[in-house]
């Protein structure tokens, strides 16, 4: 069952993340595919995962998506700075669902309600520079690549770059 909707785009439902799904949120940072492209190389167990649960809202926004009531991915807010009126976003889908226009969906409904709501001046994100798919959806959405961090992460057995995206309040169309 679903908790309370608190915000929607056209089809993904934005919902606090509860105790019960955190077994989702388990299996999803752990699945291959998506620790690859996040960069995640320590396993995460129910412990791990209770402990994080447990933090939410100390530095931070984050929702569990949902398509029809089926639980889809995440998408957060975090590195809050109040003084600059900045956040980091921060998503991921579990992959039976990438391709589908949700992740752009989520990030445009998040960053606007980052500006709307929260009163965020701007709002940035990281991407891997083999994650394609993900830099597609920041630059569908609305974002706009501002930076290369050159071999800033250590990811697929080596050093990587890190793309830098960000999206302003007074230009965002979203």
């Amino acid at each position: 069952m679903s908790g309370p909707v608190f915000m929607a785009a056209e089809r993904v439902t934005f919902h606090p993340v509860e105790e019960a799904d955190l077994e989702f949120f388990r299996d999803l940072i752990n699945h291959p595919e998506v620790r690859e492209g996040l960069a995640a190389t320590r396993p995460r167990n129910m412990a791990d995962e209770r402990e994080w649960f447990e933090s939410l809202g100390e530095d931070g926004v984050q929702f569990c998506l949902r398509v029809d009531g089926e639980r889809v991915g995440t998408v957060s807010f975090r590195q809050f700075s109040e003084e600059w009126g900045t956040t980091e976003l921060a998503y991921f889908f579990h992959p039976d669902h990438w391709g589908n226009g949700y992740a752009t969906e989520a990030v445009r409904r998040m960053t606007t309600y980052g500006f709307e709501q929260r009163r965020l001046g701007k709002v940035w994100a990281r991407v891997l520079a083999f994650n394609d798919a993900s830099a597609r959806v920041l630059e569908k959405a609305g974002f706009e690549h501002e930076a290369t961090l050159r071999g800033q992460a250590f990811a697929r057995g080596e050093r990587v770059d890190v793309e830098r995206y960000g999206a302003l309040a007074d230009e965002w169309e979203g």
